[in-house]
């Protein structure tokens, strides 16, 4: 997890962390002891010490004297590391549970050879090495099991510290912040104008928790303030793989890459962009109308734009080494977001969601990016119908959700699961506005002819038998027949 810093950030780095008058939770220096087990416990203790003491990153710095914090150099080279023939950083990863974001950074200090291990906190849970939790009491290591008060006070911070209110950058100046971040857009995107001062650009960023003052007098752009408002997510090591990233492919299979693109702007500033983006690589079809040619998209772009904003909303940002991801196929769009869903994927046109990430839904909200509370899946469902595509698919995945839009395709290239999925879906959409699906609206929903409603109750029959819908009325005739969802 190496990444290159500029060579006078990371100097200006070590000078300020020489300057503790000793070592502290969240700091240790070391001259050439790289024993990997060590660095291994180091990172366990560093990283839980970190979140007990409240701050976004601990440090290893080698070639320093732990005592004076003079500089001395170091011959430690992580590059060259290994152990039993694995790459030195690969095998502490591994070693490593949960993941957290860790970076070796070689500097140069005064004409020494430095090495700077930048160490993120640990965050919802302690973080092991080997199967085993560290801290450090003073600037001793010490295994967490042994001190029972400390790792309670862990816990409680793990409970009360939501993603959006973690620190991306830690002690930026004033001027620091307003290059990272784009307050111009937050300010346009709220319909506000944008303050005369610097001051009172800080104070709005502040009062909506971008940013926060930092122990040192300085600023805290929090996790919130840079996964929406980012100038470029590449400046924030913790967040730049949480990008959303957009693949085309050839055909309907994964074998071949036309095009992929990482989002650069945080969420809100980038939103636009990234829909403006997607929707030039969507597929569009030409019909005529009035004996004039038209383009019409492939997809309903109320419904491209629902399902991107929910996957940017609802995914587990603590599931480290992946981020939301839309895939284009000549068939069907995929739209991914790391996270198990809170909501049974079958209830999600009808249960209110549930949101890990609340400030960021809230802000979204604001700004016009997301719908109201509730409204979302049953717009994406309305507009296939009103489309007359395939009904979209949800679905959860090892630790991820799924949702897929599909292309046009003729009733009789629809499977039996296209078809229940369909009959379900439209019994829901009925059902959470007050009515209910029968032989004729889900005729008009397919666009069969009266002619065929048999061929309608075929359909019905089969998501009877398959669970997915049931009977309103059971004594009701058979003309006169309505159908519910399964759960309701």
């Amino acid at each position: 997890m190496t990444t290159d810093r500029s060579n006078d950030y990371l100097a200006g780095l070590v000078r300020e962390l020489c300057k503790q008058p000793a070592e502290t939770e969240w700091l240790e220096f070391k001259q050439n002891n790289a024993e990997p087990q060590e660095i291994g416990e180091y990172l366990s203790a560093l990283a839980n010490s970190a979140a007990l003491c409240g701050k976004a990153f601990a440090y290893l710095v080698w070639g320093v004297e732990d005592g004076a914090h003079t500089l001395v150099g170091t011959t430690f080279s992580p590059q060259a590391a290994k152990v039993g023939g694995e790459e030195l950083e690969n095998w502490l990863l591994r070693s490593l549970s949960p993941k957290i974001h860790f970076h070796f950074h070689p500097v140069e200090v005064d004409g020494y050879p430095l090495v700077l291990l930048e160490i993120g906190r640990a965050f919802r849970h302690p973080v092991q090495f080997q199967n085993q939790e560290f801290i450090r009491v003073g600037s001793y290591k010490k295994k967490l099991k042994d001190f029972p008060e400390k790792e309670r006070a862990l816990w409680r911070i793990f409970d009360q510290t939501p993603f959006e209110a973690m620190v991306a950058a830690s002690d930026q100046t004033s001027d620091d912040v307003l290059k990272l971040v784009d307050y111009p857009a937050y300010f346009e995107l709220l319909g506000r104008p944008l303050p005369d001062s610097k001051q009172g650009i800080l104070d709005a960023l502040k009062m909506d928790d971008l940013i926060c003052p930092s122990e040192s007098g300085k600023w805290n752009i929090t996790n919130l303030g840079a996964i929406l408002f980012a100038k470029r997510l590449d400046d924030f090591r913790s967040l730049k793989r949480k990008a959303m990233r957009v693949i085309q492919y050839r055909g309907s299979s994964r074998v071949e890459t036309i095009k992929e693109q990482v989002g650069a702007k945080g969420y809100a500033n980038g939103f636009e962009g990234l829909i403006g983006f997607i929707n030039g690589l969507l597929p569009s079809n030409e019909v005529i109308e009035q004996a004039l040619r038209k383009t019409v998209p492939m997809y309903p772009e109320l419904a491209v734009r629902e399902l991107v904003a929910n996957a940017l909303i609802h995914q587990d940002f603590f599931i480290t080494g992946s981020g939301p991801m839309v895939e284009i196929f000549d068939d069907r769009i995929e739209i991914t977001n790391p996270g198990l869903p809170l909501v049974d994927t079958q209830r999600f046109v009808d249960s209110p969601p549930k949101s890990r990430n609340e400030a960021l839904a809230s802000l979204l909200r604001r700004v016009g990016i997301c719908e109201e509370r509730g409204s979302g899946i049953d717009k994406v469902v309305f507009q296939t119908e009103y489309y007359q595509l395939p009904a979209p698919k949800f679905e959860s995945t090892v630790d991820s959700v799924r949702a897929v839009l599909f292309a046009h395709r003729p009733l009789n290239r629809m499977d039996k699961a296209d078809r229940v999925r369909t009959c379900y879906l439209h019994a829901c959409l009925k059902y959470v506005n007050g009515e209910y699906m029968t032989n004729t609206s889900l005729r008009e929903r397919l666009g069969i002819e009266p002619a065929n409603k048999s061929m309608v109750s075929r359909y019905i029959r089969e998501a009877l038998e398959d669970g997915a819908i049931k009977l309103h009325d059971e004594a009701a005739a058979t003309k006169l027949r309505k159908y519910v969802p399964f759960w309701a």
